[in-house]
């Protein structure tokens, strides 16, 4: 999946021309906090409704100094980057260029939570365990290979590394939508420390679905 793949044409970019009273009635119109500014076809970078509010609202926003110059991605960037980048750079909408800078259109939040969510087989049915362990004994073929020795698979995982620590958090999507035990057993055995598993299908799927409908709201206020 590329941002290629991603792009909406739904957002307007702005002109330098336009005003951060004009820039603002659109992020209010389409609930985002961010706009592209072109030039004819080249992305001259992101404003920020913080941009705005520290300018004066009247003036161009030709004349305003962005703090968001280089945040976009090329069109063959791999979902894997237009999330890295909006998530560094806490962005609503991405842009997306070809290799001669030329603004393509946006890639926005809600469009990259519904692509992550199908590729990392959220919807699917299956138990969830998650593992705790350091950074150095991390090692995704040996977890496949206990998983695997009960007859049982991998849907997806997502590794969850803290800055500060060498502490990660292995989480593990299985498709096994009821007994664990099993599995749960032979992680113990082989010394891995269980910080939480999700027996019940319905209730973790009911919960995870809950969350993202709260966040899906929430970008649409």
């Amino acid at each position: 999946m590329f941002a290629k793949h991603l792009i909406s044409t739904t957002i307007t970019p702005l002109k330098t021309s336009d005003t951060g009273q004009e820039a603002l009635a659109q992020m209010t119109d389409h609930h985002i906090q961010h706009l592209p500014l072109v030039n004819h076809k080249q992305l001259l970078g992101v404003i920020s409704e913080e941009d705005i509010l520290d300018n004066k609202m009247d003036d161009a926003v030709g004349t305003y100094q962005l703090t968001l110059r280089k945040a976009y991605v090329e069109e063959t960037d791999h979902l894997f980057e237009v999330m890295r980048v909006m998530g560094a750079e806490e962005l609503t909408i991405l842009p997306v260029v070809d290799t001669q800078n030329n603004y393509l259109g946006v890639v926005q939040i809600q469009e990259v939570l519904t692509k992550f969510s199908q590729m990392a087989s959220f919807v699917e049915p299956g138990g969830v365990i998650v593992l705790e362990m350091q950074r150095h004994e991390y090692s995704m073929h040996e977890i496949a290979r206990i998983v695997e020795g009960e007859n049982a698979q991998i849907l997806s995982f997502l590794l969850a590394a803290r800055p500060d620590s060498q502490t990660v958090d292995v989480m593990l999507k299985l498709n096994r939508s009821h007994e664990l035990s099993g599995i749960l057993s032979t992680f113990t055995r082989f010394g891995y420390s269980i910080k939480a598993s999700f027996v019940g299908e319905d209730e973790y799927l009911d919960s995870l679905q809950d969350n993202y409908n709260s966040l899906m709201h929430y970008l649409d206020m």
